[in-house]
């Protein structure tokens, strides 16, 4: 079912059918797991950010639902993110690997891939209640449906304009203060609060298409390719990270300091692309973007 809402219908129903279609396929997904368990878990969580996106977009409204809603999102993503996050270790490492400078980096970088694919097996091993975790989600799910059918927005065409517009300028408010804050500290943390930000506004892009496709469709692309360099960043920092939590698992020690070297030239290529896409996606000035949010949903409407 298409994530949109469309602003010549009731705004209620919109959003209903925009947050029950993602939980819908959610709950398809982890049970029919068409291409297997791991992607499977990785398709529900992107459901459950776009949708975690969508509640941000109304807090102003609805405060108490946004905030119960989004933590029963966030409990049952972390439920099964242990497997799916070592299989992004692994593309990570293999995302190096391609980008190799030379062939013996190449070489190092593909026996880290190696003890990272032999680490998420262990893992999944260990993980010896994961499909009882697998089974447990759909009814979580079920019961965030639910929870959507009592949310009613009462405001009519010009109100819900506004509520609109409020929730885009507030994002795009935040990832320009991210900006900045990566500009000042390139730490993981700010460029992963970027991350967040920048998921938001393609969620909205996507989500608010009708108003005005053609720019929608081509800010949506922008917004990717800056969510996918912010990404690569996140998965460096998280890789990194393990590499000092569990040292085990990386015993040749050539192997490791090139992997090293490999993150610490990535990451410093990929912050300086981001920043740069950054003030390319984020460029218009908050405010009159959102007028022109509200501009256009009320003349839909009108």
């Amino acid at each position: 079912m298409p994530f949109r809402i469309r602003p010549d219908h009731s705004f209620t129903a919109e959003f209903r059918k925009a947050a029950g279609g993602q939980l819908s396929h959610a709950i398809h997904t982890l049970g029919e797991r068409p291409e297997g368990k791991h992607e499977a878990i990785h398709a529900f969580r992107k459901n459950l950010k776009r949708l975690r996106s969508l509640y941000r977009l109304v807090a102003s409204e609805v405060p108490e639902f946004c905030e119960r809603e989004n933590a029963r999102l966030r409990d049952v993503a972390k439920s099964l993110s242990a497997i799916r996050d070592a299989t992004a270790l692994i593309e990570t490492a293999a995302y190096l690997k391609e980008n190799a400078r030379t062939g013996e980096e190449a070489k190092a970088l593909g026996r880290i891939v190696a003890a990272l694919e032999s680490r998420r097996d262990n893992l999944a091993d260990a993980e010896v209640d994961i499909d009882r975790k697998l089974a447990e989600a759909p009814e979580v799910l079920k019961d965030a449906i639910a929870a959507v059918e009592e949310v009613h927005f009462n405001g009519g065409p010009r109100r819900n304009a506004r509520l609109v517009a409020k929730g885009w300028c507030k994002t795009t408010l935040k990832a320009r203060k991210a900006i900045e804050h990566c500009q000042a500290e390139a730490s993981a943390e700010t460029f992963h609060t970027l991350r967040k930000r920048a998921q938001d506004y393609r969620a909205y892009q996507r989500l608010l298409r009708p108003l005005w496709p053609a720019a929608m469709k081509a800010k949506y692309e922008v917004t990717s390719s800056l969510i996918d360099l912010l990404g690569h960043i996140h998965d460096l920092d998280v890789l990194c990270a393990l590499v000092e939590a569990e040292p085990q698992h990386f015993p040749n020690a050539d192997d490791l300091a090139h992997l090293l070297d490999a993150i610490i030239f990535r990451q410093q290529e990929d912050r300086h692309a981001a920043l740069e896409r950054a003030e390319d996606v984020f460029a218009d000035d908050p405010q009159e973007e959102a007028e022109r949010i509200e501009l256009l949903w009320r003349a839909q409407v009108s």
